[in-house]
């Protein structure tokens, strides 16, 4: 199946024989006559007439994410946040009501529950780990179910199946965010999700290079969401980031078969040191959902969360700042590892209602492993752990 990502396609073709696709850089594209741009205005959503709708080499990587994902046609945006605003809204109008889980993404928490109000969209958030979750917290006017599997910090998951059947049999959309297991190792569309978002910011692009999302889903939908949500919102890719996902396409499998097999060196560190009390991580059999996640995922990626044998946040700042080769920061999926406690802006950009209710505890870290030597990530662990005990 990796043999999409190589640079073929009607697109490819155009280049000369180049093995690598150039960069359109261009605002607009011109015609020779009226009737040329008059039909092309007719063919709104695959045309190229300007950038902000369609470009050639952003069109290129969106071919290759669709084949990816399995879905008919992807449209790539300036940020994940950007492409799942788009999806939301694409959904619901004034007056419908959504579902979504607790440990969503913060700034999707934020959307959903503070801004959507101001606009008569109503979210109802709930655990999310049995199909029950939905079916009693939907409503009449409920018109979309988002789900995040796994969950933000927890990574508690969702059952896509059971989901989209209910869904399909309520008349309601579904969109899930993909991104913490790629499109490598879950298929939503194929399970029945009809809308799959991705942050590209994190395991597609690969590099922390890049800033941008994508909108996976049937070509009538892209189609429509291109038509209103894109060329109203103006969240567009610009054309060299297009490229640069181009060159990370080449390289996903490779990067996340080195991330999982880092990763599972690291989770046997933390489990065998006293200052970890918990390791929070679907692809361990201790995980509460392991047999949900092996149904539904062919692999792990590289983000996982541990507890801290403290409920001292003195502690916990005592362990982060010990880190050298690990650094602090927000993202993931680069090839650096990252390490950040979300004590530091979810307690600031959620309600306590909200934080409470997604189960953070104070000693809770999260770590990206990214693609150093995995002797090395151990040993700044072991260093950093070794001195807080200590």
């Amino acid at each position: 199946m990796y043999t999409l990502l190589n640079d073929d396609g009607p697109i490819a073709k155009q280049n000369q024989g180049a093995v690598v696709p150039p960069i359109y850089q261009n605002s607009l594209f011109t015609f020779d006559s009226w009737d040329d741009i008059d039909q092309a205005f007719d063919d709104f959503s695959d045309s190229y007439i300007y950038s902000r709708i369609n470009n050639p080499t952003a069109k290129y990587a969106e071919e290759k994410i669709a084949l990816l994902c399995g879905g008919e046609k992807a449209k790539l945006t300036a940020s994940g946040i950007s492409a799942i605003v788009a999806a939301v809204m694409h959904c619901v109008k004034s007056g419908d009501h959504i579902i979504t889980i607790h440990n969503v993404y913060g700034p999707t928490n934020n959307f959903l529950s503070q801004y959507l109000n101001n606009y008569g969209i109503t979210t109802t958030f709930v655990k999310g780990t049995s199909i029950h979750d939905f079916i009693n917290a939907a409503q009449p006017n409920t018109r979309l179910i988002f789900l995040e599997s796994p969950a933000s910090m927890t990574y508690e998951l969702q059952d896509l199946d059971a989901v989209a059947q209910f869904a399909k049999s309520a008349n309601i959309k579904t969109v899930i965010d993909n991104t913490w297991a790629s499109p490598l190792y879950q298929k939503p569309l194929e399970i029945g999700i009809d809308i799959e978002v991705h942050s590209v910011s994190k395991y597609i692009s690969g590099h922390s290079d890049i800033v941008a999302g994508a909108i996976i889903s049937d070509k009538e939908t892209i189609n429509q969401i291109i038509k209103n949500e894109i060329a109203l919102l103006g969240a567009k890719i610009a054309p060299f980031e297009a490229w640069l996902i181009l060159r990370s396409l080449r390289t996903l499998p490779l990067r996340m078969k080195k991330h999982s097999k880092n990763t599972k060196k690291i989770i046997a560190f933390l489990e065998s040191h006293p200052m970890v009390r918990k390791i929070i991580f679907p692809g361990i059999p201790s995980f509460e959902q392991y047999e949900l996640g092996k149904k539904q995922m062919s692999g792990y990626s590289g983000l996982l969360s541990f507890e801290l044998n403290t409920d001292d946040i003195s502690m916990v700042k005592s362990f982060i700042n010990a880190l050298k080769l690990i650094k602090l920061g927000v993202s993931w999926g680069g090839h650096e590892s990252l390490v950040y406690s979300p004590t530091i802006s979810y307690s600031k950009e959620l309600t306590p209602e909200q934080f409470q209710a997604m189960n953070i505890k104070v000693g809770m870290v999260r770590i990206s492993i990214g693609l150093e030597s995995a002797k090395d990530l151990v040993a700044d662990l072991r260093q950093a752990l070794d001195g807080v005990t200590g």
